[in-house]
Order: structure tokens, then sequence, then C-alpha cells
């Protein structure tokens, strides 16, 4: 497809809307010798060309966008979904540093490629009073990292990984969130609502999902700011055979203080501000079918699920999150996760 919409500056305007003919995917690149990317072309540009007095024996150069938006080879393909969806793009050049064009992301073909069965359920119901004042009048999935919604940040990751239905979770302002995603359509899914009417814990509200769940389901918290690599989460759950799955990541907090170990009374040994590292509970996890059936309709942490299961000698797998994750439980994470996105 890439090589059928390249053209260079001075093919005419017949000859690009020949070229965004044969890729129909409405765009055209415009390159130099050396496979650098000068700009792109649309049918709207050429649109507004003929407008103006063009002809279709003129060079497209000077009706060209210089000016456009690209991405590096390097961008997560969550990311590039995310930009995409924020700006509205159809596609977007894919360019190295030095501007050679190493490809196209199309949005058709991100959302609609590797779909999913699974369904996923996220978590949105908290009132998150640690981050008083600034969650008085919003809920705290809606907080926003670099202007966009912590939650709809995770439904198009989750959709960027061809999960075709959402399930929110809710209770507190929860018709801000649901005025917000609607059913869906607009972030490239099918979105239905777990209401609860009082808090039912993480796994409580479980119990509304819809009969016949045939797949393993995604679920995680609202508070979240992560690119974790859902498919391979799901993979690992099936491959592995467990009734559930935890992801899990590595956590190294440093002690301020020197450390001390005694024994009878006399210190043995000295240890000068340690780090001390733990794999934690990250809060994204994947159940079975039959899982999620016995989950009462009441209070119900999820812990006590993955605990019910260790007790009934079932297997409870460890995904390790190697991406960027970052919990917002408190101010200092939220700014974190702000500044990490500015």
């Amino acid at each position: 497809m890439i090589k059928e919409c390249t053209i260079s500056r001075r093919d005419t305007l017949l000859e690009t809307l020949k070229a965004l003919s044969a890729s129909g995917e409405g765009i055209a690149l415009v390159v130099d010798e050396n496979n650098r990317l000068e700009g792109v072309a649309t049918d709207g540009d050429i649109r507004r060309a003929l407008l103006k007095g063009a002809k279709l024996t003129d060079a497209i150069e000077p009706f060209m966008t210089k000016d456009y938006r690209f991405v590096s080879p390097d961008r997560s393909r969550a990311d590039v979904l995310d930009l995409m969806q924020a700006q509205q793009l159809r596609h977007i050049p894919i360019v190295s540093a030095g501007k050679e064009l190493m490809g196209v992301h199309l949005l058709r073909k991100m959302i609609a490629r590797d779909k999913k069965p699974n369904w996923a359920v996220v978590m949105a119901g908290g009132k998150g009073t640690r981050l008083y004042p600034i969650t008085e009048k919003i809920p705290k999935p809606m907080l926003e990292v670099a202007g966009r919604p912590i939650l709809e940040r995770i439904v198009l990751h989750l959709v960027g990984h061809g999960i075709q239905q959402i399930f929110l979770s809710v209770n507190h302002y929860s018709e801000m969130i649901e005025a917000h995603f609607g059913d869906g359509r607009q972030f490239g899914c099918q979105i239905g609502y777990l209401r609860e009417t009082e808090p039912m814990g993480t796994a409580g509200s479980l119990s509304q999902l819809p009969a016949g769940i045939e797949h393993p389901v995604i679920v995680m918290n609202g508070d979240i700011v992560s690119s974790a690599d859902f498919s391979a989460l799901l993979n690992y759950h099936e491959v592995h055979e467990c009734a559930m799955t935890m992801a899990v990541k590595n956590y190294s907090h440093q002690v301020p203080y020197g450390c001390v170990e005694i024994q009878d009374g006399f210190v043995t040994e000295l240890e000068e501000k340690p780090a001390i590292e733990k794999m934690v509970n990250a809060g994204i996890y994947v159940l079975n079918p039959d899982v999620i059936c016995q989950i009462p309709a009441e209070y119900y942490p999820i812990t006590d699920v993955a605990s019910g299961l260790l007790r009934s000698g079932r297997r409870v797998g460890a995904f390790d999150i190697l991406n960027e994750w970052i919990d917002i439980g408190h101010h200092d994470q939220l700014k974190r996760a702000r500044q990490g996105y500015e």
C-alpha cells in the first residue's frame, strides 16, 4: 500500500488523484529522491486546489500539506491510536529522526485488526478521597492527564488491543462518566455500564455482567495510567491455563535511613539507605468465566477471589508488566503522570 500512495513533489494533481485512488486510503505521501517525507496530500487538498483555479496538470508541491503530523517508528501502537482518536486522524505517517518515510498508520486497520472476543471491565466507581479536593466534583477516573481523562486513555488502549466490548462499573458521579462515553461508538467499541447503588468492591459488580460469558475477561482499576500489553496478558493467561491472572509490577522503595541488623542486642550488620524491591499488585486481572459466575452480588474485593482460588488449588498466574505503569492514588502520583505526558 505504501508504494501506491507515494509520489514526488513534481507529480501533477492528476497523478496525485491516481495515487489516492490506487491506495484507497485517502492520503498521498510526497517524498524526495532520498525517501524523505516532504508533505502529504489528501482529497481535500486536491479539491481546494481546483477551487482556486489550479489545473490537473499543475504540480502538487504548492498544494500539499507541509506542516503534517507524524510519529516515530518506536511509538507504541496504543499511543498512536490515542493520538489519532484525539486529533480525529484517519492516517498518520511513520517518519524516522532523519525524516525518512518508514510507513503509515491507518486508523481503520488499527481498530479493525486483531479483534478479540474477550470483554473488559473497568472499575470506575470510586470516590478518590485521597485526591481531595480535586475529586470533590469530578470522579477520579475522569481526571485528565495531558488533556485527556485517565478512563478515556484506558478505553482507547483496550480498543487498540482489539477489545470491542467494554463495561464500566460506575457509582460516584456516574452520570458524568456516562455522558462522556455514551455507548462507546465514538471510541471504536461498545460500552455498557454496571451501575452500583452502593460500593461493591473491586469484584462485586462483576455479578452484574450479562449471562453467557464465553471467554476470559480483563478486569482493571480505572485510575491506572499504563501501556500494559493486554494482548500478551491474555496470551499468558491462556498458555498457562490459569483460572485467574494478576498483573504485577516491580516496585522499588529507597529507605531514607541507614538500616541495622541486630542479634542478641548487638549490631551485626549496617546497610546505608537500602532499596527494597517487591512485586506489587498492578490492579489488572484476567478472570475465567466460571470464576466470574461465582462472585456474589455484594461487596467483594477481587483479592478475595484470588485467595479463594489459591485455597482451592487453582492456578493464579502472575504477569509481569514491563511497560509504563502509574497508579493514580495520591497527588504526587497524579503529578508524576501529568509530567510524564508533557
